[in-house]
């Protein structure tokens, strides 16, 4: 057996994958960086994730070579990071790439100085040079001796990568001019690239984006325009009966690689899936419709069977890959459904699913028909198949179970966790369910009971240890959660943390200079440059997630000071934002309660009557409505809930603009007055 190298101590899976290759592998850190320095030698940075598929190949081909860990450690300080653990070092060396290549991606491959400035970038290459694409060890050897032999041309290109991502980063892109009109300007934009076939946005690849079917849902309710709803219904539809989602065990996969939502990248995000519970939940309080809250509670099976930990939280991912194979655990051979199902069942399995003996299901390299299918049904169903198609499942669940499974990333990391908390939060509200509001606050218990100190939240937790200073996006999507949860459970010591912990960002995250939030905290490790971001990729950024969090908590607890933050935050990027709006959905959302404003309901009175009403109030669609109870918890945190009084049992306060009206008695009235049946 091989000896493990420094890795092996580490807690993230994904850099103890890479503890039995031969390359000498540091973690990021004081000790990697101080060897560079003693013996003048750059440093090869490789970023990557536990489920990322290239990241696989690139460490099967290269980084378990013996030639390649041989060239690596004699001239270069080799250094892993798992992208998850530190999105902030992620950022800074991706925007680099970007900059430098004009793309990025994962893994992400960066050769820099001692002092981690990066003069050469790019992604996945191959071991050897391959019809034009450089191979690794060419690059590797030519740079060992640009380094040796031209080192003033390759200190003076770190120079002006540094230079420029610094001016790329420090610039003020500051504007007031944000109004209604660039809500419209979203939903024309989105409306643009919206595949009428086939349903998303753009062609292939193509990802889920739940924000931008979160913003077209406030904006169906705000203006009535029947194509914002068509287009989040044709959407919802398309993902739910395509590829991308697991018809055996449930949850959706990464991204499609087709327009038709087919063939997926497998591997499984809890931010995905939370996300989209969280849509597939506001969807269902829309339309009604069974299919979407079925999706909903299918979610919720996949994520408490597979990502739930004992301790009441979330674990990251699961792979793409299991036994070498992308994909290998989720397609099936004719011949294999043969086995398991009777003559009918398997007939009615190759017609509903699509499936064929050359199987739709690709080889990678060769993109020849492997035998195996991906299981999709790309149409509505007629109802005398849901239940056969449901025996047909759960055959297939049991006969899948005794392959080999993917890797499930065991990390806990507060920011996904924190979408988490807010996708069970709105799925029990919009269908009824107790019992996912229960995961919720088990969840949200658990990262406040542990990962939070005097030094505010931390970022990663895993067997037992918690660690890494919180990133903005930890605050961001934890205080949303909270906020969620609180809707749903109406137990005030939820809305206090989130108070705290945004009071917490504004002292640490603000930039007093260009406004608007960092990534990281004023006493965090600095990264060649502190980095804020707005646009709103995979998962919305810190900075759209924080201006709606102030805007709504502002509202909720009667401070105003909060919401004038909130509007700054957005003006900070405001050029940005105008320059291409559909980029940046989560902000709209800010940007649409703003200026198209809020209500807010207080009940005061009877506690256990007001929840319940409340409860089922909140089963409707009102995104622009806050709702609080009045008791010794909210009372700390909101001034004005002092002189409200219940007349009767019950009385809801109906208040906008920080002013209220005369209280009404009952829960129909306020129904009434919001347009709620």
């Amino acid at each position: 057996m091989r000896k493990p190298n420094r890795l092996i101590n580490e807690k993230s899976p994904y850099l103890r994958q890479h503890a039995y290759n031969p390359v000498d592998w540091y973690p990021w850190g004081e000790e990697a960086f101080k060897k560079a320095k003693e013996e003048d030698k750059p440093i090869f940075l490789s970023i990557g994730y536990s489920t990322c598929h290239w990241c696989h190949v690139m460490e099967k081909e290269s980084f378990e070579d013996e030639e390649i860990a041989q060239i690596l450690n004699t001239h270069y300080v080799p250094i892993k990071v798992d992208r998850e653990e530190r999105p902030d070092v992620d950022a800074v060396y991706m925007s680099v790439c970007q900059m430098m290549t004009g793309s990025g991606g994962w893994p992400l491959t960066i050769i820099m100085t001692p002092d981690g400035k990066p003069f050469f970038a790019g992604t996945y290459f191959p071991k050897e040079s391959f019809y034009g694409r450089p191979g690794l060890k060419d690059i590797l050897l030519r740079i060992a001796e640009l380094w040796k032999e031209d080192r003033e041309k390759v200190l003076a290109t770190a120079q002006e990568v540094v230079k420029a991502l610094k001016s790329s980063e420090g610039g003020s892109y500051i504007s007031s001019d944000l109004g209604e009109d660039l809500l419209h300007r979203t939903f024309a934009e989105l409306y643009s690239s919206f595949d009428e076939v086939y349903g998303g946005f753009g062609s292939a690849p193509k990802f889920p984006i739940p924000h931008n079917l979160m913003f077209l849902l406030r904006y169906y309710r705000r203006t009535k325009n029947e194509k914002a709803l068509e287009m989040v219904k044709k959407t919802l539809k398309a993902m739910r009966l395509g590829g991308i989602w697991d018809h055996v065990g449930f949850g959706f996969h990464r991204y499609s690689t087709d327009r038709e939502w087919i063939l997926p990248h497998f591997e499984k995000m809890l931010y995905d899936n939370a996300l989209l519970m969280f849509t597939y939940a506001e969807a269902y309080q829309v339309t009604g419709e069974d299919l979407f809250a079925k999706t909903v509670e299918e979610i919720a099976e996949f994520l408490k069977r597979d990502f739930l930990s004992p301790e009441g939280a979330f674990y990251s991912a699961q792979d793409a890959d299991s036994e070498g194979e992308e994909g290998k655990f989720y397609t099936w051979s004719v011949e294999e459904l043969k086995e398991v199902l009777t003559d009918e069942e398997l007939k009615i399995a190759v017609e509903v699913f699509n499936l064929s003996k050359e199987g739709n299901f690709l080889e990678e390299a060769t993109k020849r028909k492997t035998g195996r299918n991906v299981l999709y049904i790309g149409k509505d169903l007629p109802q005398d198949l849901i239940q056969k198609l449901e025996e047909i499942r759960v055959k297939l669940f049991k006969k899948r179970e005794e392959r080999v499974k993917p890797l499930i990333d065991t990390k806990i990391l507060t920011d996904w966790n924190g979408l988490a908390i807010a996708g069970f939060s709105k799925a029990g509200l919009a269908l009824g369910r107790e019992d996912f509001i229960e995961i919720a606050r088990k969840c949200a218990d658990f990262l406040l009971e542990n990962m939070i100190t005097e030094k505010g939240l931390y970022h990663r937790y895993m067997e037992g240890e918690r660690a890494i200073h919180g990133f903005l996006e930890d605050y961001a999507y934890l205080i949303w959660g909270l906020i969620e949860l609180y809707n749903a459970t109406f137990e005030g010591k939820y809305l206090i943390k989130a108070k705290e912990l945004t009071d917490f960002v504004l002292v640490h995250f603000w930039d007093k200079e260009n406004l608007g939030f960092f990534q990281t905290p004023d006493f965090g490790e600095k990264v060649l440059v502190r980095k804020k971001e707005i646009y709103d990729g995979a998962t919305p950024s810190g900075n759209s997630v924080m201006a709606f969090n102030l805007v709504r908590l502002a509202r909720m607890i009667s401070e105003p000071r909060l919401e004038k933050f909130a509007d700054l935050t957005l003006k900070a990027f405001g050029e940005v934002l105008r320059s291409f709006p559909s980029a940046h959905t989560f902000s709209m959302m800010a940007l649409d309660l703003l200026v198209n404003g809020s209500f807010e309901v207080v009940g005061v009175g009877n506690k256990e009557k007001l929840i319940s009403d409340l409860k089922d109030l909140q089963k409707a669609f009102v995104p622009e409505g806050h709702f609080l109870i009045k008791d010794s918890n909210t009372q700390k945190i909101n001034s004005l809930l002092q002189s409200m009084e219940p007349k009767g049992e019950v009385s809801y306060y109906f208040c906008r603009n920080f002013a209220c009206e005369e209280p009404v008695s009952s829960i129909e009235e306020v129904k009434e007055k919001i347009g709620v049946k």
